[in-house]
């Protein structure tokens, strides 16, 4: 996993498996390259926030064309914290990437078997994870009600997943959570927390696991220490921005 940059915009890239015909790649989004203000600075890709909607069109369209997707090809959701998963056959028309105020199906996850189309899942702590396997790539929002109610293995069996990368979320330095987040988990075993700290990236790990995906790859980056790269709902209290994370398939061998 490796950072990238273009114009301005930073981002984490991987590469995973094979995915379809092709190789699946994912792009986990920063804070950084964008054009929105205070408290929203400055690449935030989210519209459901106070942020002005002209920056945030424009935020995406420099997110995407740095990951060299055209935004009406960014298929997206309205996040609910749940489990569901839609499988996106062509983009969205019109699109709601692009061009907000579009109905959005309440979906937490996304797949895709071709290349072409780049689904997108927006987090300020939550997890983005990205899977890939014979039967395309999943992009999936991960925060701990989706974990629990089974989004990994959703999006597991959608593309038969073989590798899958967890990207910057809230660690277990930061994630400080109630007894009964802590007991949805307990089935998973010991070393997820640490008193109340749960460690989010190690039950997507777990999970993953179970699902039979056992290539995993983490990018160990906490959302809420990294004020400079990353936005974070729980530091700044509910009032920022949102980071984008892609995932598509790269026709033929590993790009480079």
């Amino acid at each position: 996993m490796d950072w990238r940059e273009t114009d301005g915009v930073r981002w984490l890239e991987a590469t995973l498996g094979a995915a379809g015909d092709g190789t699946g790649r994912v792009g986990f989004g920063s804070r950084v390259g964008g054009v929105s203000k205070a408290p929203y600075d400055s690449l935030n890709i989210g519209v459901l926030t106070e942020d002005a909607e002209a920056a945030v069109v424009e935020n995406r369209a420099r997110l995407a064309a740095a990951v060299g997707i055209d935004p009406q090809n960014v298929p997206i959701g309205l996040q609910v914290h749940g489990a569901d998963v839609a499988v996106h056959e062509g983009a969205q028309e019109p699109s709601p990437y692009a061009e907000p105020g579009s109905a959005l199906e309440q979906v937490d996850g996304h797949v895709v078997r071709r290349p072409g189309l780049a689904p997108v899942v927006l987090t300020a702590d939550c997890l983005p994870v990205a899977l890939a396997g014979p039967g395309g790539v999943a992009m999936l929002h991960c925060g701990w009600r989706g974990l629990a109610r089974g989004i990994i293995g959703r999006g597991a069996l959608a593309v038969e997943a073989t590798s899958a990368a967890i990207g910057p979320g809230i660690g277990p330095c930061c994630f400080e959570v109630g007894p009964e987040v802590l007991d949805e988990f307990a089935g998973l075993g010991d070393g997820i927390a640490g008193g109340r700290m749960l460690d989010l990236p190690e039950v997507a790990r777990r999970l993953l696991a179970r699902a039979g995906v056992e290539e995993v790859e983490s990018a160990g980056l906490c959302s809420f220490c990294e004020a400079e790269l990353f936005f974070s709902h729980r530091r700044d209290k509910g009032v920022t921005g949102r980071m984008g994370s892609l995932a598509w398939i790269e026709p033929g061998g590993e790009a480079a």
